[in-house]
């Protein structure tokens, strides 16, 4: 399938994107992500490998836009997490390094 991203036309497809992707260690998912197979990757890092350019070249809507009509499951960025709120005696017991006992 033929997809433009950064201004430069590709003829992409989804057995061969598979097949550059095998055997590179996904990078942590800090953004939008791609499954591959049963490994989720950057977008990012998917775009560097299967474009062969700078990933400031291109951005990841483009990336995931192409892949999303290849057939690839793509997913938005991951919501924050949010640590738990601690009550006044669970962060003093934190402090003195004991556990709180109720």
């Amino acid at each position: 399938m033929r997809c433009v991203i950064a201004r430069f036309p590709f003829d992409l497809v989804k057995s061969d994107v598979q097949q550059s992707m095998k055997g590179i260690k996904p990078e942590p998912v800090t953004g939008e992500s791609v499954t591959i197979g049963r490994r989720v990757f950057p977008v990012k890092q998917v775009g560097e490998v299967i474009t062969g350019q700078d990933r400031r070249d291109f951005t990841a809507g483009e990336v995931t836009r192409a892949l999303t009509r290849l057939g690839f499951t793509c997913h938005a960025t991951p919501a924050p997490v949010v640590p738990p709120v601690l009550t006044p005696l669970e962060s003093a017991s934190v402090q003195l390094g004991t556990a709180a006992r109720i």
